[in-house]
């Protein structure tokens, strides 16, 4: 029992242990804001001298300039309030370079709370951080990925539901217009049957790829919806404008000449649309206003394939070319 009290009272005990350490201890004189110490770990970790380290302004500057204010403020804040406390950031080292540090404060107060001094660790945290920041890539390409059709590569059904959400919420605020345009690839599955699955997803891209080119809105949107049937997004567009954007869409696919010996209707790949245009109200359901263009789509193939009907509109044969959105 007295071998122990008599090593806990031994500095040099203490100091050994501090120092043997991989964190660093540091005190700080709350008044006079001078270094009483730090340990010499801290000149092989960031170059600067153990005695170079003198006062808080020491610290200060060595610490990035993006990441300065808000540590020092809130480090100044909580040590004021008595309240031990941690903090990130990045330390300059001798070379130009930085390290990730976190600091744990622990504030020695007077009788009366005010701060007498401030004692801490400095921990090395880079390796933690690339590990975050590496994570946070990886999560934001998952994310990405979660929301792109992995074989054409464009939007997929759930970005769609999503950005639809947005808009027509965003629509119901403004008063403004929004339109969708549903796309089904006509007689598909004879283009399977003839070309086989392989061509058929060429046949696929091919259709996402010429679609996008015909949309130039900064919030336009094109999807897969699913199988053979894509979806096209126009906020803050009017009737007309969708219809010239669908007649866009035919000229292009047709342009494209995709062969297509099966098809009933012409020699080449062609595609149906259903196009809807309403000013959102709050009587009336996002879903049901899909069920009304999906009706378009449906009536569209119904009445002869490589048409494009619209909301309260007769079906027509495929429109004549019409000025560009």
């Amino acid at each position: 029992m007295n071998d122990v009290s008599a090593w806990g009272q031994s500095d040099a005990v203490y100091k050994t242990l501090l120092e043997s350490t991989k964190a660093i201890p540091w005190k700080i004189d709350w008044a006079t804001k001078k270094f009483a110490y730090i340990g010499p770990q801290i000149e092989p970790l960031l170059g600067w001298p153990q005695d170079s380290w003198q006062t808080v302004e020491d610290w200060v500057m060595r610490m990035h300039p993006d990441d300065r204010d808000y540590v020092v403020n809130f480090c100044v804040s909580q040590s004021q309030a008595g309240i031990d406390h941690e903090a990130d950031y990045r330390a300059l080292t001798a070379e130009n370079g930085y390290v990730w540090i976190r600091d744990v404060v622990h504030v020695m107060r007077f009788p009366d709370g005010s701060p007498e001094a401030l004692v801490g660790f400095m921990f090395d945290i880079t390796e933690r951080k690339k590990t975050e920041e590496k994570l946070l890539v990886l999560q934001r390409e998952l994310e990405a990925l979660s929301f792109k059709d992995g074989l054409t590569g464009i939007a997929n059904r759930r970005r769609f539901d999503a950005c639809f959400a947005m808009e027509w919420d965003r629509a119901l605020s403004d008063g403004a217009p929004l339109s969708v345009l549903l796309f089904d690839i006509d007689c598909f599955k004879q283009y399977n049957d003839e070309y086989g699955h392989i061509q058929g997803d060429k046949c696929l891209v091919d259709i996402a790829s010429t679609l996008s080119l015909a949309v130039d809105g900064p919030h336009d949107l094109v999807a897969r919806y699913g199988g053979e049937e894509f979806v096209i997004l126009l906020p803050r567009t009017d009737a007309a404008t969708a219809l010239k954007v669908a007649n866009r869409c035919q000229r292009l696919i047709q342009k494209r000449s995709i062969p297509h010996a099966q098809s009933p209707i012409r020699e080449h790949v062609t595609v149906s649309i259903g196009a809807g245009t309403i000013t959102p109200d709050a009587d009336v359901e996002p879903s049901a206003f899909l069920d009304d263009v999906d009706k378009q789509l449906y009536a569209a193939k119904k009445s002869g394939k490589n048409r494009i009907v619209a909301m309260h509109n007769a079906p027509s044969l495929a429109p004549s070319p019409l000025d560009a959105k």
